[in-house]
């Protein structure tokens, strides 16, 4: 009997379907945006290239529009079999496993990742209890998959490039002068998804975080591809540097815009990677940036993939700093008119606009505000989720509940990541027209990150005076003698705008 090879909507390139001749169904459930409000160009996005990949596939595919899943995949079932790959988070693993229970399903192997859930857990079960350190799983994997490697070393000498990938912005100035990013062209189902938005948002049925605007990231396969060759031959020998600075003028630096499409399943990770390699085996890049872009979509991104699975659903719910404060409205709604501090006000402009800011503003100015405040971790996590055209819970869980709020006590990142405005001066651009001084604590002048950095410190000083990496500052907590005021400065604040 022929299969029916049920995908998912981050299920969409060649590999889902490669090994599958038969029918094939997408379900396009619009309670998913009506449960949660999502930036609306993620909805644009995601909605585009479910109907592109239908119409891509043709008469082989049925394409549903349904309130919810379940109702759909029954009907199309019927009495014959299915298969899905495996879903990229619990709740939708949840939902297969529901349905398996009445239907003929099979669970195929998770695909869209360069390392095996077997790979994996071989790997973190021969650490002998150690850390699962990303820096070890990332040689393992350039091992495993012959990437960068020279004889039996690392090529360029070294498996680590970061110290040369750490330089601020260029002095005075206002872009990084490279080739713009590839933009795609929206055609009549890009029209049919934003007419069908505006009418769900006119009937009051949903609601959406941020503003319309042209699609920025690819919806196909040709798409994808175009934007991966574009960021490798003219964009990629500039990325490693500045890939940690900050732009106002220039959002987009010399990343590659590749995550979106990666997270769709549209490219697959090691196809990206070998891209990459061949540009510095010919001499077009250099290994420093090429090593740097390896590093994140074959390391980082395949780690949080694992540690979200190896770690279990409970991990979501980890709270070690004990942050309770909700998440403000202004923040929530992408206020930036809100704010006086320059950064905030800037990355949330770029949020509203896009949908997307690359890992530095994500990590050391919304999420490093976050932390200080003592926000809570469950509430930035979905915030993240729906606020960011590339964010699915496989991947916000572990680099929020983790890396960015510290909230997992060290299991991801030995020290949390969080700054005064010393480090937003020297990476970033925002500082020069911000009417707070970055080396001022205290006062109308104050700040807010660098009275934030000595308050959070201040309120975990137990925690973290033990902790290598924080101890040194932690014990410049005593050398401070407006510590008291700032602190009562900082309490009144609240989550009032700074």
């Amino acid at each position: 009997m022929t299969r029916l090879r049920w995908l998912l909507g981050d299920q969409l390139g060649p590999h889902f379907v490669h090994d599958h001749r038969g029918p094939v169904l997408l379900v396009e459930s619009r309670a998913v945006f009506v449960r949660r409000r999502f930036h609306r160009a993620k909805a644009h996005l995601v909605l585009s290239a479910m109907r592109h990949r239908a119409a891509e596939l043709g008469d082989r595919t049925t394409y549903v529009n349904s309130e919810t899943y379940a109702p759909a995949v029954r009907e199309h079932a019927g009495s014959g079999p299915v298969q899905v790959v495996h879903p990229t988070s619990y709740a939708a693993l949840g939902l297969v496993r529901r349905l398996a229970e009445e239907l003929d399903l099979t669970v195929l192997d998770a695909r869209g990742f360069a390392t095996s859930r077997d790979d994996f857990t071989a790997w973190a079960d021969g650490r002998g209890g150690r850390r699962l350190l990303m820096e070890d799983f990332y040689r393992d994997a350039r091992r495993r998959h012959g990437v960068l490697l020279d004889g039996g070393g690392p090529a360029g000498g070294r498996w680590n490039f970061d110290e040369d990938n750490r330089e601020p912005p260029p002095r005075g100035a206002d872009t990084l002068g490279v080739p713009e990013p590839w933009w795609p062209e929206e055609d009549d189902i890009d029209a049919e998804v934003r007419e069908d938005l505006d009418r769900w948002e006119r009937n009051g049925d949903v609601t959406f975080l941020g503003r319309d605007g042209p699609r920025r990231f690819p919806a196909t396969r040709r798409e994808a591809l175009a934007a991966l060759d574009r960021f490798v031959e003219h964009r990629l020998p500039h990325f490693g540097a500045h890939e940690d600075a900050v732009l106002e003028g220039d959002p987009w630096m010399a990343h590659s815009l590749v995550s979106a499409p990666l997270n769709l399943g549209l490219l697959e990770p090691l196809e990206v990677v070998r891209r990459a390699e061949e540009a510095y085996l010919s001499g077009d890049a250099p290994i420093a940036a090429v090593e740097g872009f390896v590093r994140q979509v074959l390391g980082w991104r395949d780690y949080v993939w694992h540690l979200y699975w190896h770690l279990g659903p409970s991990y979501r719910r980890r709270n070690e700093l004990s942050a309770t404060e909700r998440v403000p409205q202004w923040f929530r709604e992408l206020d930036a008119a809100a704010t006086d501090a320059r950064c905030l006000s800037h990355t949330l402009d770029q949020v509203a606009t896009h949908g997307w800011v690359h890992h530095i503003p994500r990590l050391m100015v919304l999420g490093s505000y976050a932390m200080q405040r003592g926000w809570s971790p469950s509430q930035v996590t979905d915030w993240f989720h729906r606020a960011f055209v590339d964010g699915y819970d496989w991947v916000m869980v572990p680099n929020v509940v983790g890396m960015s709020q510290h909230a997992d006590g060290g299991v991801m990142a030995t020290k949390p990541y969080t700054s005064g405005g010393a480090y937003l001066n020297r990476m970033t651009d925002h500082c020069g027209s911000c009417r707070f001084d970055p080396t001022v604590r205290v006062g109308e002048d104050a700040c807010p990150f660098t009275a934030g950095y000595w308050w959070f410190l201040d309120r975990h000083r137990e925690r973290f005076a033990g902790n290598q990496r924080m101890a040194q500052a932690v014990r410049g907590l005593d050398r401070l003698s407006d510590l008291d005021g700032l602190v009562a400065q900082e309490e009144s604040r609240g989550n009032r705008p700074p």
